[in-house]
């Protein structure tokens, strides 16, 4: 796919996510039946724009709920949208995962490879333990990861600091700590590709684990591979694609098959 496309496609996905349109003006959130249904992606739900739930936030908000209710419906969608397109979702379908390349696309020192690079990809899984599953557990009403880290969330706030003036004097302490983590990944997301789904995504973390066997996954064929590293040297994920062609930190962006000179690699069902 022309990396044109895929941008395109990511846009389009932005949008239908995010196509309560009126909201972003009015600074209402929009309560209609498809806010019963999980996007596949990191959408705030608070987002004035959004027309579907968030999967961490509803997963949060069941496991954090006064009486637990074990969250059926939103593992449910999460284990489908994972078996069946594993980490293309964050290449292809996520919201904050677009704002992200979009912030890469601007010209600035950039710098994908540094040493605690292979560390601090463990951070995420942390995230979804602590952050997403234990500690929601553990303090009722509290959705942890949204209520701290979630930069999709601050992004609404800011929306609504914007658009409803009467409420700018309930944004505390939280919000403005909030501000300072959304900020931070703005600015790494200027020099690092995608820091925020490298290191900090929980979805990511949840969705790595499917691209194995995923029902969409990344196919290669070694029999046209030379092994001269275009695809590794293209990968901005720090992925080399000839040895691990099915990592969990590939994000089915495109970039190594549009490089291999060879037509060595493609994502699709089966191999070609």
């Amino acid at each position: 796919m022309p990396k044109g496309a895929h941008l395109g496609i990511q846009a389009v996905a932005t949008l239908i996510q995010n196509a309560n349109f009126k909201g972003f003006f009015t600074g209402k959130i929009y309560n209609g039946a498809s806010k019963k249904v999980c996007v596949p992606g990191l959408n705030c739900y608070s987002c004035p724009g959004a027309v579907g739930a968030c999967p961490v936030g509803s997963l949060q908000n069941f496991l954090s709920g006064l009486k637990f209710r074990f969250p059926y419906y939103v593992l449910g969608i999460l284990l489908f949208v994972g078996a069946l397109l594993g980490r293309i979702v964050c290449g292809l379908l996520c919201p904050f995962g677009f704002l992200q390349d979009l912030l890469y696309m601007i010209p600035f020192y950039k710098k994908n490879q540094f040493k605690i690079d292979r560390f601090l990809r463990y951070l995420k899984y942390a995230v979804l333990l602590f952050l997403v599953i234990l500690l929601p557990l553990s303090h009722p009403l509290t959705p942890t990861f949204c209520k701290y880290v979630c930069p999709s969330g601050t992004i609404a706030g800011i929306i609504s600091w914007f658009t409803q003036p009467a409420i700018r004097s309930q944004f505390g302490w939280l919000f403005n700590w909030k501000l300072i983590v959304l900020g931070i990944i703005i600015v790494s997301g200027l020099i690092v590709y995608r820091p925020f789904c490298k290191y900090l995504c929980p979805l990511g973390a949840f969705y790595g684990f499917f691209n194995k066997f995923a029902f969409f996954r990344m196919h290669l064929n070694e029999s046209k591979c030379v092994h001269c590293n275009a695809c590794a040297k293209a990968c901005k994920m720090n992925v080399d694609p000839s040895k691990t062609p099915n990592s969990m930190e590939c994000i089915r962006c495109g970039d190594c098959v549009r490089a291999c000179p060879q037509k060595a690699l493609h994502i699709g069902m089966k191999e070609k």
